[in-house]
């Protein structure tokens, strides 16, 4: 049984998801310090409250319906979203350079593989 643990652990695809789960995390910590501490305060100065979770506060009995901490979640989800946009935008962008200049095409590989052959016989 041990046996099987050890090869149900160490599958690629298993240490893989794991891999990504954890730089998943980081990043997610990277894109939420940025949201709280760049454009959080962007928003307060602009507006005059960084958040709206305590407007719209509903007294039910002795409950507390709290509109504006639902409202605060879905613009906090809707400002992470944007800058986790951009940011993959961004990322994008670069890999698509290094892409350009780092492989060349199809046919240039052919025709480099044709030149070398034809070096070689003459």
């Amino acid at each position: 049984m041990i046996q099987d643990l050890k090869a149900f652990l160490m599958k690629g695809n298993i240490v893989d998801l794991a891999v990504a789960v954890i730089i998943g995390v980081a990043f997610g910590a990277v894109v939420t310090a940025m949201v709280d501490n760049i454009i959080t305060p962007i928003i307060a100065a602009v507006f005059g409250e960084p958040d709206i979770s305590a407007v719209l506060a509903i007294d039910i009995g002795d409950a507390t319906m709290r509109i504006g901490a639902f409202l605060q979640a879905v613009l906090d989800f809707a400002i992470i979203g944007t800058v986790l946009f951009f940011i993959v935008k961004a990322y994008e962008a670069t890999q698509k350079k290094e892409e350009e200049v780092a492989a060349p095409s199809d046919e240039v590989v052919l025709l480099t593989e044709i030149r070398d052959s034809l070096r070689a016989q003459g």
